[in-house]
């Protein structure tokens, strides 16, 4: 199998329960998982763009397969939209149109708070506490585009009782292309219980 590399969701490690899972099992069958940390130098200061020189960095043009949790899909596809060498993707609850979701879960008025002070307390679940990050992340994220044009084969796993990522989201982006196929999972956003489940179908898909 060629060089597949793990991105890990917002504000998460490569500690993540799914991250670690998943390379216990690569590690089975002789085969690396290479999970980069996708927090930056300093997260106050992160941005999207930042996380995507991080995969481009550790992807060094090469031919890589991707495995991206929430906005960890979303930054896979973009990245392989950017990437041509990028060869197929598995996307667990990918967050596309990550702005937009984001500004709905705050709200407009938190949003625009955000904005004034600067920086906004969130949840860093590798902390396992709030930390601060900047507006620059919010008005660095606006500049993607919400769907990122892939070619390349892909298998979305999707929750259908996900809060955070609505299915529906995946449901239409697989709809309308035909590299996608999407499995749909009795699951939440996280999908820690169906690590198995991923495990046997991104093992399956990868090595078609």
């Amino acid at each position: 199998m060629i060089r597949t590399l793990y991105l890990h969701g917002f504000a998460s490690s490569p500690h993540s329960f799914k991250a670690q899972y998943l390379a216990r099992r690569f590690a089975e069958q002789g085969w690396r998982l290479e999970i980069p940390d996708l927090n930056g130098a300093d997260f106050r200061h992160l941005t999207l763009t930042e996380q995507l020189s991080t995969v481009e960095r550790c992807a060094a043009g090469e031919p890589v397969n991707l495995i991206g949790s929430s906005l960890g899909g979303y930054l896979a596809a973009l990245y392989a939209a950017r990437h041509g060498e990028a060869q197929k993707l598995v996307l667990l609850a990918p967050a596309f149109g990550f702005s937009r979701l984001y500004e709905e879960s705050l709200g407009a008025e938190a949003v625009k708070e955000w904005e004034r002070k600067g920086s906004l307390a969130v949840m860093h679940y590798a902390l396992g506490a709030p930390a601060d990050l900047g507006w620059q992340f919010f008005e660095d994220a606006r500049r993607y585009e919400e769907e990122p044009a892939i070619t390349q084969p892909c298998l979305i796993i999707h929750g259908t009782r996900d809060a955070v990522v609505p299915v529906q989201v995946s449901r239409k982006f697989a709809r309308t292309r035909t590299c996608c196929e999407l499995a749909e999972a009795d699951s939440d956003h996280e999908l820690r219980d169906q690590v198995e489940m991923i495990w046997e179908a991104s093992s399956s898909f990868l090595n078609r």
